[in-house]
């Protein structure tokens, strides 16, 4: 029964926020947002104390709960485990604590963090490494799917879909996405979660807390035959039969040992009662130091004996894709605009500055997701590497947009009205005379400064001394807003004819 309601509830929190990252329509984050802001690693970030404060009372009370149910890159392990046990069953045995591993890695993540190369250190961090997956890779299949159906709806006189651009908004984090994905896929098919309890850093902090959890899985020695059932169906491979302990550093509370024992020698119970069993069957500080061996592996021993492997296919197919041709008025072919280099990124209104986007962005994706323009893309720059940056080829930042900052559960994108956008200053527009179709072809064109919507953009004659000479920007900095608008309506081809240069920090017009 207990295994059965952990299933129900991992089955909903891992379903809704999958479809944070596959809904491209924005409603699924009303009312099931804060799945992503109640993650351990963002709420940390954002400084949530509740969050915090909630999840570590929580591993307190019922142990590692979190990796098995809120947890979605823990439940996607569980899916693939799963499968490989529908393949071999029984195939698991207990295997020996490798802290020394496990606390390298951990303590490796929080310099990496320190020392300002967080983009990097997330590659492994749960939450994150899972919104690349379902962004990367889940979001285009869904897509596709929703694409399909809108096509056999207008042939049906129906609007009830509409399709979407399926495209990869950055080649390296689809990459790192395949690569995380490919390795977990492979990894939790043969051991488990293993990688939840050698290399995840939210399972290292949350292993230590679970270790006093009031709840915890418990052996009766009376009614244990030694028949191994239970660690042969543990994937935290955390159950040590012979000596009738757990690891409870390692154990998720997936409840399988519990559903699998037909001797019910196994129960979810409080740890006085634990103790209390543990006289009866000997002395509690006997148990205790059994269970610290256990839990502990003999350390270097079991070091010694096995290596840390890790299974990784790299499968990295060579993303061909079919350009569309694009006709201006069924005569001209129009080029596809290319990104200018720019000597700051461009980061979203509610950022404030580059600093902050470091320190607090997860690379998620979760902010590229939902964005309706389709402006913000993955960098792919090595200092902050899988994190949010504004590109204008496709769209520009809309200033009635805010969905971004709506849906940031780390901080690195601050929650910012729609007024306040409005007055935000990302950027500053530039222009480059070489690209202008006014001095490159000799016509008429105003479309910077039409659609711009803070105004700062004028038309002044090319040549001042000429009252019919031509017109071409002025751009007023002071009150540009760096949305984007003029670079992405610039009808110069590849390179706009105006761009805009991001700002390290953002200001107030």
């Amino acid at each position: 029964m207990l295994r059965k309601l952990r299933i129900i509830f991992a089955a909903i929190f891992f379903s809704l926020i999958t479809l944070l990252f596959l809904d491209f329509t924005g409603t699924i984050h009303a009312w099931a947002g804060w799945m992503a802001k109640i993650q351990f690693l963002p709420a940390v970030l954002a400084l949530n104390a509740g969050v915090v404060v909630g999840l570590v009372i929580l591993t307190l009370l019922f142990g590692r709960i979190y990796c098995s149910v809120i947890c979605p890159l823990g439940v996607m392990q569980d899916i693939f485990a799963w499968g490989g046990g529908r393949h071999k069953k029984n195939r698991f045995k207990f295997r020996p604590a490798k802290p020394v591993i496990r606390w390298t890695i951990f303590v490796i993540f929080c310099l990496t963090l320190a020392l300002g190369f967080g983009s990097l250190a997330l590659i492994i961090a749960p939450y994150s490494a899972y919104g690349r997956i379902a962004q990367n890779i889940l979001a285009p299949i869904w897509q596709w799917g929703n694409n399909l159906l809108a096509y056999f709806a207008e042939r049906a006189d129906s609007y009830a879909f509409y399709s979407t651009d399926v495209w990869i908004r950055g080649l390296g984090t689809f990459v790192i996405a395949v690569i995380t994905l490919l390795t977990l896929a492979v990894w939790s098919w043969y051991r488990g979660r293993q990688y939840c309890n050698t290399v995840c850093p939210v399972g290292t902090i949350l292993g230590v807390l679970s270790r006093f959890s009031l709840l915890k899985p418990v052996i009766n020695r009376e009614k244990c035959i030694n028949c191994n059932l239970c660690a042969r169906n543990c994937k935290s491979s955390c159950i040590d039969v012979k000596r009738h302990a757990i690891d409870y550093s390692r154990c998720v509370v997936c409840m399988d040992c519990i559903d699998v024992c037909n001797k019910g020698a196994i129960s979810y119970t409080w740890r006085r009662e634990a103790t209390q069993t543990a006289d009866t069957q000997g002395s509690a500080s006997q148990q205790q130091t059994e269970q610290n061996k256990a839990e502990q592996g003999k350390g270097g021993e079991g070091i010694s004996r096995s290596t840390f492997i890790v299974t990784a296919g790299i499968l990295t197919a060579s993303a061909v894709k079919a350009q569309e041709m694009k006709l201006d008025g069924g005569y001209a072919t129009l080029a596809d605009k290319i990104a200018p280099p720019r000597r700051n990124a461009i980061l979203p209104a509610g950022s404030l500055a580059a600093r902050n986007m470091a320190a607090r962005c997860t690379g998620c994706q979760l902010c590229v997701a939902v964005c309706p323009s389709q402006v913000l893309r993955p960098s792919a720059s090595l200092t902050n590497f899988m994190q949010p940056h504004l590109s204008f080829e496709k769209g520009y930042c809309r200033p009635e947009c805010n969905k971004c900052s709506e849906v940031c559960p780390a901080g690195a994108i601050k929650p910012i009205s729609v007024v306040e956008k409005s007055s935000t200053q990302i950027g500053h527009a530039v222009w480059v005379k070489k690209n202008c179709v006014v001095v490159t072809d000799d016509v008429d064109c105003d479309n910077c400064q039409r659609h711009c919507p803070s105004a700062a953009i004028t038309m002044v004659a090319l040549d001042p001394k000429d009252e019919k000479s031509r017109k071409i920007p002025a751009i007023n900095t002071s009150l540009c807003i760096g949305c984007g608008a003029c670079e992405a309506l610039c009808p110069a081809r590849p390179f706009s004819a105006i761009y805009v240069e991001g700002h390290l920090s953002h200001k107030t017009i």
